[in-house]
């Protein structure tokens, strides 16, 4: 189960997993390609609602910048890409640029600055800094499903659908809620797992239960998550 695995990721890399009812654990999984201007990561927003149960959702994401601003950078250094990391209690409900109501950064968070302006995304050669960037979460278009990036990302992590955004607000709608105005976001870089995994077997330390992934294939995971496909909808659409 995908879920399963998720939480294996968490535990073994230390991360913090809330595992008390109704507290969100807000995970976005970056895929394994590198072409800018696309949806292909996803956020995954999950919950317990009992002592033996969850409640889980998958919404496609992107969680790069659009080509629009690795080619026109909003500082000299270069765009920012969000670096993997878990961030505690680093996002709160507010407004994005003003405009509509979104999940803020309010805490430091550490970015690689892509400086290289050739729309290719740069995860290896950028230089990291920490700061407060304003890299929200939030949605792309208003209306519908957003194809490309472009403009939307300039280092946030952006929902493909309006309606993804609304259902993660609906999840924080519940019943017993613990925080009210702070969320902690964790992302994961497939990338990262696999290099991580290859040094394992270079060495000779073996998968140590971490291969839960090749932990588990992008590919697969987004087969497996098809099982979920049709609560999402209904879930996204109420």
């Amino acid at each position: 189960m995908v879920l399963g695995k998720l939480r294996a990721i968490l535990r073994h890399k230390r991360y913090e997993l809330y595992t008390r009812p109704y507290e969100l654990n807000i995970v976005g999984l970056r895929g394994n390609s590198t072409e800018p201007n696309k949806f292909d990561d996803e956020i995954h927003v999950f919950y317990k609602i009992s002592p033996i149960k969850w409640n889980y959702h998958v919404f496609k994401a992107t969680t790069d910048p659009g080509t629009f601003w690795l080619k026109n950078p909003l500082q000299k250094q270069g765009t920012a890409i969000l670096s993997e990391g878990q961030y505690l209690d680093t996002y709160q409900l507010g407004m994005h640029q003003g405009k509509y109501k979104a999940l803020v950064q309010r805490k430091p968070v550490t970015v690689i600055r892509d400086y290289d302006r050739n729309a290719k995304l740069d995860f290896l050669n950028g230089t990291k800094t920490t700061g407060l960037y304003g890299i929200n979460i939030h949605r792309a278009n208003k209306t519908g499903t957003t194809r490309t990036v472009d403009k939307y990302s300039a280092g946030c992590q952006v929902f493909e659908k309006c309606r993804c955004l609304s259902g993660v607000f609906k999840t924080m709608r519940t019943p017993q809620p613990i925080i009210c105005n702070k969320f902690t976001y964790t992302l994961i870089d497939f990338r990262s797992v696999k290099r991580e995994n290859i040094r394992r077997i270079a060495y000779g330390i073996g998968t140590l239960g971490l291969i839960a992934v090749g932990y588990f294939s992008f590919k697969s995971r987004n087969k497996i998550a098809q099982l979920f496909k049709r609560k999402e909808k209904t879930d996204n659409e109420n």
